[in-house]
């Protein structure tokens, strides 16, 4: 008689059943055991932040609920947890989809090592990513520096993405009753019950990716290539948490927008993907992407260390409204919208000189799809130390952004409320409003609202002279 094969399927960033290679794969077996490991440990300084911990926690309830409660939790160190298991279960292989950050590749290479030295199959795929890092590379080998000829020569001229896989035909699910932990001992969620307010701007899990993917396609994907500078709008897909945890991927999302038309809207919004590919090609090629500047003459940038700006600009309250705006969004909804993330990345690293370790570490907190690639390589961008970098001079106007991109002011309105009875003249630079609108308008600034806490022309041309001083380096 044949003796019965258990497999285990790790989740890790894709809480999902289809289009999932590891799980497909573990589902050949005659028995398969899903699990999920919260590794703070090996995370160390990248251990998830409040925000994305509050995503988890109902991500994993809804991929548990799918599973029909034969999701198995555990706390600790994944190879000691898989050992344990192995042992226990007499499981013959165990299967991943490949995490890309540079802690994760250190310590699945050796749980690899270890299962394999004990004779157990072990094998990663690839269920995160349209294209591997390592095959997106210029004609000499090296990795592409720049984005658009990373796309358009290198992924476009690459093997087409795989085609999404069905959801498998689950074999015997096995639950371990003896060692699994409940989710809430997981402690994902916040003491101080600041994510109740979250909640009502997302549904998570895989129902929700899906439904917010046929929401964007009808509502923002006709108007695209334009309208996705509008905060105002609902234009952009918002579909960023679910492709870091993995509640769709980026191949499904890839070929479901892509099989609807072939015109500029869906050209960019796949180029926009393909940023995403980017960011993890970055940090895939420079390990230490989300600490050390990719130019390294900004190593002796002349940053400002002031406790009393940074947490103004965290708290939305700069006196700059769009700013404000753009960081209430934030706190508010777990997300802000991508204009606003570059105005605001702008106003803190080139108009209050604080170095932009401080905004990655906020964002990398409050934002629901704080991801380490995406956020350290944006981060980089704007600051202009990164791969294919906004040039340093390159200084976002947050007045000029609002009155091009919010004309009407309803993004500032809904999120500064304070200075809703503004005229649109006067929405964006309050300070330059008559004292007879000011108070038309019940605005006592320095009371009701900040004065800005930096003068943008002054603070620009400081941020130029910083600059400048710099030596010449790569």
């Amino acid at each position: 008689m044949t003796k019965k094969t258990i497999a285990i399927h790790w989740f890790r960033q894709d809480l999902r059943l289809s289009d999932n290679p590891a799980l497909t794969k573990a589902c050949e077996h005659d028995g398969v055991m899903p699990v999920y490991i919260l590794d703070d440990q090996n995370a160390g300084d990248h251990a998830m932040g409040a925000a994305s911990r509050w995503w988890l926690h109902h991500s994993l309830r809804s991929l548990g609920r799918s599973l029909d409660g034969n999701l198995s939790l555990y706390s600790g160190d994944p190879l000691a947890i898989l050992s344990d298991l192995i042992s226990r279960y007499g499981v013959s292989a165990v299967y991943w989809n490949r995490c890309y950050e540079p802690w994760c590749i250190d310590r699945d290479t050796a749980i690899k090592q270890s299962l394999a030295s004990q004779g157990i199959t072990v094998e990663s795929f690839n269920g995160s990513l349209l294209w591997e890092p390592w095959d997106i590379r210029k004609n000499d080998g090296t990795p592409y520096k720049v984005f658009t000829p990373f796309y358009r020569k290198g992924c476009m001229n690459a093997a087409p993405p795989r085609e999404p896989l069905p959801e498998p035909e689950q074999s015997q699910c096995l639950y371990d009753k003896q060692k699994a932990v409940s989710l809430e001992s997981l402690g994902l969620l916040p003491d101080i019950p600041w994510d109740q307010q979250l909640a009502s701007h997302w549904h998570i899990g895989t129902s929700g990716a899906n439904a917010r993917l046929q929401a964007f396609i009808e509502q923002g994907l006709g108007h695209y290539k334009g309208g996705r500078d509008r905060p105002a709008r609902a234009y952009t897909s918002r579909l960023s948490p679910h492709l870091h945890f993995g509640e769709l991927s980026p191949n499904q999302v890839w070929y479901t927008v892509r099989s609807l038309a072939d015109n500029e809207h869906v050209d960019h919004f796949c180029s926009e993907l393909g940023w995403r590919e980017f960011s993890y090609a970055q940090l895939y090629f420079n390990p230490t992407l989300p600490k050390d500047n990719l130019q390294s003459k900004f190593d002796s940038f002349p940053w400002e260390n002031n406790e009393t700006l940074l947490m103004a600009w965290q708290k939305g309250m700069t006196g700059i409204p769009l700013v404000d705006a753009g960081m209430r969004e934030l706190w508010q909804t777990g997300s802000m919208h991508n204009r606003l993330r570059m105005v605001v990345a702008s106003f803190l690293v080139k108009n209050l000189l604080i170095h932009w370790h401080h905004g990655e570490r906020w964002f990398w907190d409050t934002l629901v799809d704080a991801d380490l690639a995406n956020n350290s390589a944006s981060w980089q961008w704007v600051a202009g130390c990164g791969a294919d970098a906004a040039p340093y001079f390159r200084i976002f106007n947050p007045v000029a952004q609002g009155h091009r991109f919010d004309p009407q002011g309803e993004y500032v309105r809904q999120y500064v409320p304070e200075l809703s009875a503004l005229p649109d003249k006067y929405l964006f630079d309050p300070w330059l409003a008559p004292e007879s609108v000011l108070r038309q308008a019940n605005i006592v600034l320095g009371s009701t609202y900040p004065k800005p806490i930096v003068d943008l022309k002054v603070s620009r041309n400081k941020a130029m002279e910083a600059f400048q001083s710099l030596a010449p380096g790569s």
